[in-house]
């Protein structure tokens, strides 16, 4: 995997402990910016497969964050507890439990006392029905010890050839008199670097991945807006379910008759972008391994809720030389 940020600057690699890990996409990100991840979890089976065949040296414990009571150290912690309470895609109710696994992340803070921690999660944390949530994280992290700084970033201004909008906070602990700054894009649409498009992530990839894709029916939903892009521009949002995965630019383009109806502009096939093509949607390495333990459904699952690795390994690198 080829990242345009620097490593970290030192001679021995600062540790992490990494939560709510899923299949990994954070910590790939992370091991190609010069950290060593010795812990991780999920509770997740499939990620658990899928990150140890990938990222075998770290110790993964696939079970809820609750049971863990005691954490290893670690100079940085990361988390992306899940999202599905305030994703557009989720339920998008401001009282469910999941909506509180911050404070999982808040006790494992307080334990190990990491020199910084970084938290990633979807941009709907921003609705103003949530932002009593997003404040309060804040302030809870502030007051273990850490200046914090939240920003809203996208994955294609780092090199993800994905629209993909996500909120991370970043926090250094106080000792330190150091504050957080982004990362400024690394990608534009006319700049020396181009945003990487659909071509660039799938060149070498067969167009019909026989096994590889959903092959379920376009239902009404799926039909009631535009989810093709072509080749030459970035994709869609990578998403969880492959019911709701966007086309593949092989597929005939999409004419709108009305509001929330759309079809197909003539009778060609059409397809979504399979799990592998989604992986590389995402920035994960090419040669980045589905283990056979799992669905196709799972595959997607896993690929769809992970954090692009360019975009984390962005942020993982410009946190300040305290290690």
């Amino acid at each position: 995997m080829k990242h345009d940020q620097q490593s970290v600057a030192s001679s021995t690699k600062p540790k992490v402990v990494s939560l709510f890990t899923g299949c990994g996409g954070s910590d790939a990100g992370l091991h190609a910016s010069g950290y060593e991840v010795v812990f991780a979890n999920d509770i997740f089976p499939y990620a658990r497969d899928m990150y140890s065949e990938n990222l075998p040296e770290t110790d993964f414990q696939c079970k809820s964050v609750g049971e863990i009571k005691s954490f290893p150290s670690a100079d940085l912690l990361v988390g992306c507890y899940p999202c599905q309470g305030f994703s557009q895609g989720g339920a998008r109710k401001s009282d469910r439990n999941i909506n509180y696994l911050y404070r999982e992340f808040d006790r494992a803070l307080r334990q190990i006392r990491p020199k910084a921690f970084i938290v990633e999660n979807v941009s709907g944390m921003r609705r103003a029905d949530f932002q009593h949530l997003l404040r309060n994280q804040i302030v809870r992290f502030r007051m273990a010890g850490y200046r914090v700084t939240s920003d809203l970033l996208n994955a294609e201004d780092y090199g993800v050839p994905q629209e993909r909008r996500r909120i991370f906070i970043v926090g250094i602990r106080s000792d330190f008199d150091m504050s957080y700054e982004f990362p400024k894009p690394t990608h534009t649409a006319d700049g020396p670097q181009r945003f990487k498009t659909i071509k660039n992530a799938l060149e070498g990839l067969p167009d019909w991945p026989t096994g590889e894709f959903f092959e379920d029916k376009f239902h009404w939903y799926y039909m009631s807006r535009n989810r093709r892009r072509d080749w030459d521009q970035l994709s869609k949002t990578i998403v969880s379910h492959p019911r709701h995965m966007p086309l593949h630019p092989i597929s005939p383009k999409m004419i709108r008759l009305s509001t929330d109806e759309w079809v197909w502009e003539n009778d060609k096939p059409a397809r979504r972008f399979s799990f592998r093509e989604a992986s590389r949607l995402q920035g994960f390495a090419d040669d980045w391994k589905f283990p056979e333990s799992g669905t196709m459904r799972e595959k997607y699952t896993a690929i769809g809720n992970a954090v692009p690795p360019p975009l984390f390994a962005a942020v993982a690198s410009s946190i300040p030389d305290i290690w």
